[in-house]
């Protein structure tokens, strides 16, 4: 066998390499490793299944001869390999000191080891589809920055070219890649990420960022992208100190902020979108070591007068509103109101507003057969707002006045030009703005649930956020199950700003390891090394455990996801909390609770999660929620069987419309979320939910749940395992119950539903092997009843203990259990005392005879025909041909 190989954590150079050495020697496996870097993993969930790519797991089990390694130039150990395998190795990388010499190496310095693979693959001529050449477009694209790295080779832009005629696609290449920027920029990049303060003003979004970047050549305007594509702001402002002064570079993604105008004001200019500004230092009159701080403060004083209002009265308002004089009787407006609707009309003399006439007065007047003027009935008071003032303005006059219509004046001429109902203010802020977060305190039960070390460690971090100004969070399951009374001790810590940057400052003041993801804004915190310190000198609890601390905490930066179409991956990007919890799947997870400051232990609840906590409800977030991840589906059935809740009315209705897009979803991530039902403490009662929601037969119409196997299936993953069988923790490298679960639910089915479920479902290659063997054994079952035990015995041997082992659940009220039971504790270890060292002493020559003779032993010990050594030896040489080549 050949096997292709590549480093852990794989890019997306390491995959493609994969793919072009595979594509180059179609008899080799080319073998994904363990951990994939979580772009890569998004894109082998997508399009994996296209790929001739393979998992360790479902490597056949004959012996490795060559190993081919790309990208790297560090060899794993994989069953099969022996000091005969020849190592072979296609890296761009700097060479090792210490590769074996016996090893064949080809390194070229090209900016992608994917380029390599590629010029091969042009040589001999044979052309690509679409699929294959995007990827092979990705590996390169992704070690060169798109081609813009100073590693990049005039050959990986030929190999790029050749891509493209072969049909690379683009398109999809840039929805996995991120623009590059140099070592410098993404240094100040960083920088800036760190000081990022968020501010509303007028209802806009508006991000400021300040920093100091003296040994910065490069434009700060690539950095400035990359900021606003991360944060998303409506307008961005970056003040960086340089050599030459500071430079304000600023964007904007709306009309309503004119950055031309801003920068105007320090003397530089621009477009309405894009401006910049230079500030020399010494024209500000101020200390250097104070001149960014005074820039800052003058940008912020000056933005509220330059930024509008995100949405403006004379957005919604209703132009050309009818008036009534003071003099209109009640009769009259009753006619006008009877006639177009309105619920009130502005009174107007003279030009100008004097009060508000509504049917509530009207109506009472005309019952009491009054027809009074509206000057006696108006509500009287000149209550306006102008067409550029913001909601608020609107919101704050109808609370204080009670007046649900408020005309709109004309700024310079005083005169009505339209009208603003609660209705327009209403749907105005439904469409635009999300109620404040409801604001209940846990402090006191979060401090409860966790041991005082792990706790102390939560204060500490929140200690760090706040003093760099970042609000920090524990999200999801852990509030949610809190609030429930059922407290857990994990958690992750989600930063609105940037999460990496807060774990790196906690690396260097305290320890440990951090590792991170800065295209996704993720970190890990190892500190297994330094518990015992951290304990000790830094939250001074001497008689703590260590357990009582995790060995590492993971740093999750706040962000939003969209879905480019259904079932898809989602495409992530940096955002505030409140959008951060809208991602997730249902309102009882997303719920928050703050951390920092005087904010720690409040609640965050901006999606009703709370409320449906108590009511006992699993609320879908969206009504396309399912249709962007249909896995929602069955998710939704596990948190309603495992809180002994209810799926509302109008979320049902949502998945019994998209329940047939889980056809589309790949069996990975369908199994993946299977393995997490069998996983709950009680799987059956969610089994027969998604039976009864036909979702079973939506992944596949063979899939199904039958009660009958309820007993089989508990026995298989809850109830004590029978000791005396000595079954293997694992198999095949999964959870033994795990793969118990699956043979009991899929082996009763005829062989070939049960082969379609697993290739639905991608199951490992051991798994699919017992099913069919086990496919095979059933129909024998009963006809070994009546067969001597070497019969049962030479049935059974060779069928994974496993497969018998659920086959002994399936029946266990037979005859059969008893059989199979036996065979497995008894009979399975019987052997004669004889072996072929035996035989070649006494002169048997090796060979067919070996077997047999074997064999004819073993029988007549199982059978009852021999029960001593002495009789196996007997027997022994009467089974001993007199002359061995006989």
């Amino acid at each position: 066998m050949r096997i292709i190989l590549t480093h852990e954590q794989a890019d997306f150079d390491a995959l493609a390499a994969l793919l072009g050495a595979s594509l180059l020697d179609e008899q080799a496996l080319a073998v994904l490793p363990r951990r994939l870097n979580r772009n890569v993993r998004a894109y082998l969930n997508l399009y994996g299944s296209e790929l001739p790519l393979h998992e360790v797991r479902d490597l056949p089990n004959e012996p490795i001869e060559t190993v081919t390694l790309v990208d790297t130039q560090s060899l794993v150990t994989l069953k099969g390999m022996s000091k005969h395998t020849r190592v072979r190795v296609i890296d761009h990388h700097q060479p090792r000191a210490d590769l074996p010499p016996e090893w064949q190496v080809t390194i070229e310095r090209v900016g992608a080891c994917t380029t390599l693979l590629v010029e091969a693959l042009r040589e001999r001529l044979e052309p690509l589809n679409s699929h294959l050449a995007t990827l092979l477009l990705l590996g390169i694209y992704e070690d060169t920055g798109s081609l813009t790295y100073n590693n990049t080779t005039a050959r990986d832009a030929h190999a790029v070219a050749y891509l493209l005629e072969q049909g690379a696609n683009l398109h999809l290449a840039s929805q996995f890649l991120n623009p590059p920027l140099s070592e410098d920029q993404r240094e100040v990049y960083h920088r800036l990420l760190a000081s990022a303060e968020t501010l509303e003003i007028n209802g806009q979004t508006i991000v400021i960022a300040k920093g100091e970047a003296t040994g910065l050549v490069e434009e700060v305007s690539s950095i400035a992208h990359k900021l606003r594509d991360l944060l998303d702001p409506d307008g961005l402002f970056l003040l960086v100190k340089t050599a030459e002064g500071i430079r304000l570079v600023a964007r904007s993604t709306t009309d309503r902020i004119n950055v031309a105008q801003i920068a105007a004001l320090f003397g530089g200019g621009g477009h309405e979108r894009a401006a910049a500004a230079l500030i020399r230092i010494p024209d500000l009159g101020v200390p250097e070591d104070n001149a960014l701080d005074v820039v800052y403060q003058r940008l912020i004083e000056a933005l509220p007068d330059k930024v509008q209002p995100a949405i403006t009265v004379e957005q919604i308002m209703s132009p050309r509103p009818m008036v009534i004089s003071p003099e209109t009787s009640a009769q009259e407006a009753a006619q006008l109101m009877q006639r177009y609707g309105y619920e009130g009309y502005p009174v107007v003399k003279d030009g100008k507003v004097i009060g508000l006439l509504t049917r509530r007065a009207v109506d009472r007047a005309l019952a009491h057969r009054l027809n009074l003027p509206a000057s006696s009935l108006m509500e009287a008071g000149e209550v306006v707002v102008r067409p550029q003032d913001p909601l608020e303005v609107v919101q704050r006059l109808m609370a204080e006045t009670g007046w649900g219509q408020i005309p709109v004046i004309d700024p310079e001429s005083q005169t009505v030009i339209g009208i603003v109902t609660r209705t327009d203010l209403l749907k105005a802020l439904g469409r635009n703005h999300l109620a404040a977060p409801a604001r209940q305190n846990f402090a006191d039960r979060l401090e409860a649930a966790l041991p005082p070390a792990r706790l102390a460690l939560l204060k500490l971090i929140a200690d760090r956020a706040h003093r760099r100004r970042l609000p920090v969070y524990v999200v999801g399951g852990f509030v949610r199950d809190l609030l429930l009374n059922r407290p857990s001790q994990d958690f992750d810590i989600v930063v609105e700003g940037d999460a990496i940057a807060l774990a790196r400052a906690l690396e260097r003041e305290l320890g440990g390891r951090v590792t991170s993801h800065s295209r996704f804004g993720t970190a890990k915190w190892h500190i297994a090394e330094i518990r015992a310190s951290l304990l000790k000198n830094t939250l001074r609890l001497d008689n703590a455990d260590l357990s009582d601390l995790p060995e590492y905490l993971d740093f999750i930066s706040a962000r939003t996801e969209f879905y480019d179409y259904p079932t898809a991956l989602p495409t992530v990007e940096r955002s505030s909390i409140k959008l951060d919890l809208h991602r997730r799947d249902f309102t009882i997870n997303t719920l928050a609770l703050r951390l920092d400051g005087r904010h720690y232990g409040d609640l965050y609840d901006y999606w009703g999660g709370y409320a449906d906590l108590q009511r006992g409800l699993i609320r879908v977030l969206h009504s396309l929620s399912f249709v962007d991840d249909p896995t929602r589906m069955l998710r939704a059935v596990r948190f309603e069987q495992r809180f002994g809740f209810q799926i509302e009315d109008r979320t049902l209705q949502l998945m019994h419309e998209a329940r047939d897009l889980l056809r589309q979803v790949s069996g990975d991530r369908l199994r993946h979320e299977l393995e997490l039902i069998l996983a709950e403490e009680d799987p059956l009662p969610a089994l027969q939910r998604l039976e009864e929601l036909q979702l079973l037969e939506s992944i596949h119409p063979d899939l199904h749940w039958n009660p009958q196997l309820n007993d089989p299936m508990h026995a298989a993953l809850k109830a004590p395992l029978e000791s005396a069988w000595n079954l293997p923790e694992t198999w095949g490298g999964a959870p033994i119950r795990r793969m118990l679960a699956y043979l009991v639910w899929f082996l009763p089915l005829p062989a070939e539903k049960s082969a379609n479920l697993a290739q639905r479902l991608r199951l490992p290659h051991h798994l699919r092997e017992g099913l069919k063997i086990g496919a095979e054994l059933i129909p024998d079952l009963p006809g070994l009843l009546d067969c001597a035990p070497s019969r049962i015995v030479a049935r059974l041997d060779g069928v994974p203990l496993p497969v018998i082992y659920a086959l002994f659940l399936l029946n266990r009220t037979s005859e059969i259990a008893e059989v199979l039971s036996t065979y497995a504790t008894r009979w399975r270890h019987i052997h004669p005392v004889t072996d072929g060292h035996t035989l070649r002493a006494m002169g048997v020559s090796p060979g067919p005879a070996y077997r047999r003779i074997l064999w004819a032993l073993r029988a007549a010990w199982l059978d009852g025909e021999i029960h001593s050594p002495e009789e196996e030896r007997r027997l022994l040489e009467q089974l001993i041909p007199t002359k061995p080549h006989d």
